[in-house]
Protein backbone atom coordinates (compact mmCIF):
# COMPACT_ATOMS: atom_id res chain seq x y z
CA UNK A 1 0.00 0.00 0.00
CA UNK A 2 1.36 3.42 -0.93
CA UNK A 3 -0.01 6.27 1.16
CA UNK A 4 -0.07 9.86 0.03
CA UNK A 5 0.53 12.71 2.51
CA UNK A 6 0.79 16.46 1.96
CA UNK A 7 0.67 19.77 3.81
CA UNK A 8 -2.85 21.14 3.63
CA UNK A 9 -3.35 24.42 1.84
CA UNK A 10 -5.80 27.16 2.76
CA UNK A 11 -8.10 25.90 0.00
CA UNK A 12 -8.47 22.61 1.94
CA UNK A 13 -10.08 24.14 5.06
CA UNK A 14 -13.34 22.24 4.47
CA UNK A 15 -11.48 18.93 4.18
CA UNK A 16 -9.47 19.53 7.35
CA UNK A 17 -12.65 20.63 9.15
CA UNK A 18 -14.51 17.50 8.08
CA UNK A 19 -11.76 15.28 9.49
CA UNK A 20 -11.55 17.28 12.73
CA UNK A 21 -15.34 17.01 13.14
CA UNK A 22 -14.95 13.27 12.56
CA UNK A 23 -12.36 13.22 15.34
CA UNK A 24 -14.74 15.12 17.64
CA UNK A 25 -17.51 12.66 16.87
CA UNK A 26 -15.17 9.70 17.42
CA UNK A 27 -14.46 11.10 20.90
CA UNK A 28 -18.21 11.22 21.62
CA UNK A 29 -18.32 15.01 21.82
CA UNK A 30 -20.76 17.43 20.23
CA UNK A 31 -18.82 20.64 20.78
CA UNK A 32 -17.13 22.66 19.25
CA UNK A 33 -19.65 23.05 16.45
CA UNK A 34 -18.72 22.43 12.84
CA UNK A 35 -18.81 26.20 12.24
CA UNK A 36 -16.44 26.79 15.17
CA UNK A 37 -14.08 24.13 13.79
CA UNK A 38 -14.17 25.71 10.33
CA UNK A 39 -13.40 29.17 11.73
CA UNK A 40 -10.54 27.74 13.79
CA UNK A 41 -9.11 25.71 10.92
CA UNK A 42 -9.23 28.71 8.60
CA UNK A 43 -7.44 30.79 11.21
CA UNK A 44 -4.79 28.12 11.84
CA UNK A 45 -4.17 27.51 8.13
CA UNK A 46 -3.14 31.18 7.94
CA UNK A 47 -0.89 30.86 11.02
CA UNK A 48 2.75 30.26 10.03
CA UNK A 49 3.28 28.39 13.33
CA UNK A 50 0.67 25.72 12.48
CA UNK A 51 0.60 23.01 9.84
CA UNK A 52 -2.08 20.49 8.99
CA UNK A 53 -0.92 17.42 7.09
CA UNK A 54 -3.51 15.37 5.22
CA UNK A 55 -3.20 11.73 4.27
CA UNK A 56 -4.92 9.37 1.87
CA UNK A 57 -4.57 5.68 1.04
CA UNK A 58 -3.07 6.67 -2.33
CA UNK A 59 -2.78 9.70 -4.61
CA UNK A 60 -6.19 9.02 -6.17
CA UNK A 61 -8.15 8.67 -2.91
CA UNK A 62 -9.75 11.36 -0.76
CA UNK A 63 -8.09 12.32 2.53
CA UNK A 64 -8.91 9.99 5.43
CA UNK A 65 -6.43 11.28 7.97
CA UNK A 66 -5.09 14.51 9.40
CA UNK A 67 -2.40 15.61 11.82
CA UNK A 68 -2.11 19.10 13.31
CA UNK A 69 1.33 20.45 14.18
CA UNK A 70 2.12 23.55 16.24
CA UNK A 71 5.56 25.13 16.30
CA UNK A 72 7.01 27.41 18.97
CA UNK A 73 10.37 28.42 20.33
CA UNK A 74 11.47 26.20 23.22
CA UNK A 75 13.92 27.59 25.76
CA UNK A 76 15.17 24.19 26.97
CA UNK A 77 16.29 23.15 23.48
CA UNK A 78 17.29 26.65 22.35
CA UNK A 79 15.27 26.04 19.23
CA UNK A 80 11.92 25.06 17.84
CA UNK A 81 9.56 22.61 19.53
CA UNK A 82 6.86 20.83 17.56
CA UNK A 83 3.63 19.81 19.27
CA UNK A 84 1.80 17.02 17.50
CA UNK A 85 -1.57 18.30 18.67
CA UNK A 86 -4.08 16.11 16.85
CA UNK A 87 -3.87 12.91 14.83
CA UNK A 88 -7.00 11.34 13.39
CA UNK A 89 -7.58 8.57 10.88
CA UNK A 90 -11.09 7.59 9.84
CA UNK A 91 -12.31 4.21 11.00
CA UNK A 92 -12.32 2.92 7.42
CA UNK A 93 -8.61 3.75 7.02
CA UNK A 94 -7.37 2.43 10.37
CA UNK A 95 -4.92 -0.43 10.09
CA UNK A 96 -3.81 0.61 6.60
CA UNK A 97 -0.60 2.36 7.64
CA UNK A 98 -2.06 5.82 7.17
CA UNK A 99 -1.53 6.80 10.82
CA UNK A 100 2.11 5.69 10.57
CA UNK A 101 2.52 7.69 7.35
CA UNK A 102 1.06 10.79 9.02
CA UNK A 103 3.38 10.52 12.05
CA UNK A 104 6.35 10.05 9.70
CA UNK A 105 5.25 13.10 7.71
CA UNK A 106 4.85 15.07 10.95
CA UNK A 107 8.37 14.12 12.01
CA UNK A 108 9.71 15.06 8.58
CA UNK A 109 7.87 18.39 8.67
CA UNK A 110 9.29 19.11 12.14
CA UNK A 111 12.79 18.35 10.91
CA UNK A 112 12.28 20.57 7.84
CA UNK A 113 11.32 23.41 10.17
CA UNK A 114 14.38 22.85 12.37
CA UNK A 115 12.54 21.46 15.39
CA UNK A 116 14.71 19.97 18.11
CA UNK A 117 11.90 18.25 19.99
CA UNK A 118 8.46 16.83 19.27
CA UNK A 119 5.84 16.46 21.95
CA UNK A 120 2.35 15.01 22.07
CA UNK A 121 -0.25 13.85 24.52
CA UNK A 122 -2.16 10.60 24.31
CA UNK A 123 -4.56 8.86 26.64
CA UNK A 124 -2.87 5.98 28.45
CA UNK A 125 -5.77 3.68 27.49
CA UNK A 126 -5.19 4.25 23.77
CA UNK A 127 -2.90 1.26 23.31
CA UNK A 128 -2.73 1.40 19.48
CA UNK A 129 -1.72 5.07 19.54
CA UNK A 130 0.84 4.48 22.29
CA UNK A 131 2.39 1.64 20.31
CA UNK A 132 2.52 3.80 17.18
CA UNK A 133 4.12 6.75 18.96
CA UNK A 134 6.61 4.56 20.83
CA UNK A 135 7.67 3.00 17.52
CA UNK A 136 8.82 6.52 16.55
CA UNK A 137 10.77 6.94 19.81
CA UNK A 138 8.22 8.90 21.86
CA UNK A 139 8.48 8.02 25.57
CA UNK A 140 7.12 9.15 28.91
CA UNK A 141 10.49 8.78 30.64
CA UNK A 142 12.62 11.93 30.63
CA UNK A 143 16.31 11.27 31.32
CA UNK A 144 17.14 14.96 30.74
CA UNK A 145 15.45 15.85 34.02
CA UNK A 146 16.72 13.04 36.24
CA UNK A 147 14.38 10.34 34.95
CA UNK A 148 10.80 9.96 35.97
CA UNK A 149 7.77 10.28 33.77
CA UNK A 150 6.65 13.44 32.03
CA UNK A 151 2.99 14.04 32.77
CA UNK A 152 0.57 16.11 30.74
CA UNK A 153 -1.75 18.05 33.05
CA UNK A 154 -4.76 20.08 32.03
CA UNK A 155 -7.55 22.16 33.46
CA UNK A 156 -10.67 23.34 31.66
CA UNK A 157 -11.19 27.05 32.21
CA UNK A 158 -14.72 28.48 32.25
CA UNK A 159 -15.93 29.99 29.01
CA UNK A 160 -16.78 33.66 29.33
Amino acid sequence: MSTHVWKAGVHEADTVTGLMVGFRDHLGKDWPSENAFLAGVERLLEDPQTDFVLGAKDADSPPEGVVQLRFRHGLWRAGTDCLLEDLFVTEAARGTGLGRALVAAARDRALERGARRMELDVNERNAPALALYRSFGFETENPAFGGGRDLYLQVDLPRS
